[in-house]
């Protein structure tokens, strides 16, 4: 079995259970003890997992799409209508799994555009719009997050290619690193990063400073930040010393 199946296979007993024995992985996987445990170190070098002693642990899911689509309305749509400015006619975009990037989808309709996404939110706003080539990547349907998840999605963005790729994220760090606390959904949209031409973070005041034990991209991987004018200004600075192009949109109205 690849190495990358494995980490696949580990990913989803953990957030099935929270936590997992190198034993008992050893055995799901059949696998030597030795083998799991070099996984379980390079998946946390790379911030997928927690070990702890004699296994490892992944942190709680962090509030379902619906409940996070109801946050910071306002300061969303008006961060997705500053990015939909950005994209052409006849330009292809990869559209993350985030609430706000769904909202992004809502200010496309009629644009001759292709959309490749993984946000079953996207592909219901977009499923009637004949203007639009529209892509569901396949793979494990996460319903909290309305989203496509797994090897199967990391193989079909394997194979494709975009002028843009719209992200969201849990949070920001300081240093501008791009966090998420929900690690089964970093190898995708690592998967995206590496697919599109222009990297976009699509990121409220709320995202700044940044929480989340996993870090999904570096700030030199970003092109461009799309955030509100009250954002956290350390962290833009970090941002724009890091060749990021931040923009920021007007307040939102008062009782908006």
């Amino acid at each position: 079995m690849l190495a990358e199946r494995r980490h696949q296979l580990i990913l989803r007993a953990l957030r099935s259970g929270g936590t997992a024995t190198v034993a008992d992985l050893s055995e799901q996987l059949d696998v030597s003890a030795a083998t799991i445990r070099r996984d379980l170190l390079r998946m946390e070098e790379e911030g997928l997992l927690t070990r702890v002693h004699g296994g490892a642990v992944i942190e709680d899911d962090p509030a379902p799409f619906s409940e996070a689509a109801g946050a910071q309305v306002a300061e969303k749509d008006a961060i997705a209508a500053q990015a939909a400015t950005m994209i052409e006619d006849g330009q292809s975009v990869i559209l993350d799994s985030g609430t706000t990037v769904h909202q992004l989808a809502r200010h496309l309709h009629g644009r001759r555009l292709t959309v490749i996404t993984n946000n079953l939110a996207v592909y219901e706003e977009l499923g009637e719009d004949e203007d639009i080539d529209l892509v569901l990547l396949g793979g494990m349907v996460i319903r909290a997050s309305r989203m496509t998840d797994g090897f199967m999605t990391q193989d079909a963005l394997r194979q494709l290619h975009a002028d843009w790729i719209f992200l969201g994220a849990c949070g920001v760090r300081r240093g501008g690193q791009v966090m998420d606390t929900t690690v089964v959904e970093v190898p995708a949209r690592r998967a995206m990063i590496a697919a599109g031409d222009k990297v976009v973070l699509l990121a409220d005041k709320s995202k700044f400073p940044g929480t989340g034990m996993v870090k999904i991209c570096d700030p030199e991987e970003l092109d461009v930040l799309v955030t509100d004018a009250s954002a956290d200004e350390a962290t833009c600075t970090a941002l724009n010393e890091a060749g990021v192009t931040v923009i920021r949109t007007a307040p939102a109205p008062v009782g908006g």
